[in-house]
């Protein structure tokens, strides 16, 4: 058969059901043979990039490699930002790339970047594909990469003339590799560990995405309980065990809560899950490290004393640690250790009781009207993105898209899109984002309104780069220069534009109101919150420990 069906075969096997792109000449084959596919969908988004945002999102929300594909030149440049987006928080994506005829390369033809040098820092593994007996091989390869050990992004780069050339194709079966079994010295590191965790007197867990991206929520949530372990959450493990858990301390780190720091800095043994102890998380290491132990359990050898020196580290597959360790004595109670947790909670419990609209009020309000129902939360970059993780709910593993280690403002929408999509009717998207990342990828409210996805956007409008702002009066004497618009601009009337129906408020009344009617409604909708400039509290001091906070008063 012809490359290009093969390279659809070769997508069936790996059971893709949906792909996201945009054309171009050297895709043009690959969308040709597409035509005639019934049983994989395309999605046309209106940059290349939001392909690689909701190929991002799809996988998130499904477990599933997420599939995006473009055209050569600026097509496949357009989606570094996505891809080095994906590579940051372990994503498995898989891009599908055009490229110039092998009889072109290298010739400086229309179109032709060499898009391996130019995404290999930020993919797991990529391939230029230029003989058409290598090209089965090379997708099935990009697949088992993107997928297996640390999840991550795989760009396969493949000239025009080989859709067209004469392919073997024999249907094969993705392997599924079981985990290997742990050898004596690492069961002597888990029984060592086991040993450290019966008897420290302030434990605290840290659960990051690895949890989620390895499938042990259920695992992790069963070892808390027996240690009876205080649990914080990075960014990217919201979601790891549910908020209301009795034992979850939720969102730690640089705009953590204040009981989460607490714990972290005054434990003497930190358990990281699935967490590579990033700078937002950590703050100053050597504060952060003095006087604690660490135990660093993650299917990444590599991330092991990379961040945190001389910890005790069970690098393997999550679930056969965990069980490993279910089986030792748990130790005592440490009741003292949890009053102290306790305390912490009722000092730094949070007021809602404000009159004005604000956004921990509005994600305070969202977070009890959407509990114990089908919802999923995507948010965008910036202080709008603190304000969420601090004040909703996420109650379920995959149900919590954000951007954490990139940091990618315009991220927001095409991954709510493609969390939707996945998730059909089953769960709703509630989209968050702030008024200078929508601007960024905005228009892939054209793709929603067109596909009539049940998104609920919420675009916080504080007429600023709120998290700029912020950082320019805490480090820049209020030196505020390129954060503030001054120049209006009608957001509702924007979303109106694609056929969205969409409405500003400004008081409590207004949005409570409004946002009854979204999630009454069954297509998408567009709230405009008009708030005023402020600070997102907590914020940890720069260069210091963790339970140290900028005083905004």
């Amino acid at each position: 058969m012809k490359g290009a069906q093969a390279v659809l075969e070769c997508l069936r096997e790996q059971k893709t059901d949906l792909i996201f792109g945009y054309p171009g000449g050297m895709i043009l084959p690959l969308y040709n043979a597409l035509y005639d596919a019934k049983d994989i969908r395309q999605i046309l988004v209106t940059h290349e990039q939001n392909a690689a945002h909701a190929a991002d999102g799809y996988a998130r929300a499904s477990g599933k490699v997420g599939v995006c594909i473009a055209t050569s030149g600026p097509g496949a440049t357009n989606l570094v930002t996505g891809l080095a987006t994906a590579f940051m928080d372990s994503i498995p994506v898989v891009a599908i790339t055009g490229q110039v005829d092998t009889k072109s390369l290298g010739r400086d033809a229309f179109q032709e970047t060499d898009i391996l040098d130019v995404t290999m820092p930020v993919t797991k593994h990529n391939f230029k594909v230029k003989r058409s007996e290598d090209l089965v091989a090379s997708v099935r390869e990009a697949f088992r990469i993107a997928r297996h050990g640390r999840p991550g992004p795989v760009l396969i780069d493949i000239p025009k003339d080989l859709f067209f050339a004469e392919v073997d194709y024999r249907r094969e079966e993705p392997a599924e590799k079981a985990p290997g079994k742990p050898d004596a010295d690492f069961l002597i590191c888990v029984a060592e560990a086991a040993r450290e965790v019966a008897a420290a007197k302030r434990p605290v867990v840290i659960v990051g995405g690895g949890v989620i991206s390895a499938g042990a929520s259920r695992e992790v949530q069963a070892f808390v309980e027996r240690y009876h372990l205080p649990v914080a959450h990075t960014l990217m493990g919201l979601g790891a065990i549910p908020r209301s858990h009795p034992q979850s301390l939720g969102f730690a780190g640089m705009h953590g809560k204040k009981a989460a720091n607490h714990a972290i800095a005054a434990a003497d043994l930190v358990i990281a899950i699935g967490s590579r102890f990033g700078d937002r998380q950590t703050g100053n290491l050597d504060k952060y490290t003095e006087g604690t132990k660490f135990i660093h359990i993650d299917i990444d050898p590599a991330e092991i004393d990379k961040n945190v020196a001389h910890s005790l580290g069970l690098a393997g597959d999550m679930k056969t640690i965990l069980s490993l360790l279910m089986q030792k004595d748990p130790g005592e109670e440490r009741t003292q250790w949890w009053q102290q947790i306790r305390t912490w909670q009722d000092t730094y419990d949070y007021d809602y009781q404000v009159t004005r609209l604000t956004v921990p009020w509005a994600m305070h309000t969202i977070a009890k009207a959407t509990k114990g129902k089908p919802f999923a939360f995507a948010t965008d970059v910036g202080q709008h993105q603190m304000w969420a993780a601090l004040h909703l709910s996420i109650e379920e593993p995959r149900t919590w898209l954000t951007s954490g280690g990139l940091g990618t403002m315009g991220f927001g929408l095409p991954a709510a899109m493609g969390a939707q999509l996945f998730y059909g009717k089953t769960r709703r998207v509630i989209h968050v984002a702030g008024d200078g990342g929508i601007k960024m990828t905005g228009n892939e409210y054209y793709t929603i309104a067109r596909l009539h996805l049940p998104i609920i956007s919420i675009i916080v409008n504080n007429t600023s780069l709120g998290m700029i702002r912020q950082l320019q009066k805490v480090n820049y004497d209020e030196r505020y220069i390129a954060c503030e618009f001054d120049y209006p601009m009608d957001y509702a009337a924007y979303a109106g534009c694609f056929g969205i129906p969409a409405e500003t408020v400004s008081t409590q009344e207004e949005f409570a109101e409004a946002f009854a009617d979204a999630m009454a409604a069954d297509g998408p909708r567009v709230i405009v919150m008009n708030v005023h400039r402020s600070f997102v509290e907590p914020m940890t001091k720069g260069g210091a420990t963790l339970d140290q906070f900028v005083d905004f008063k």
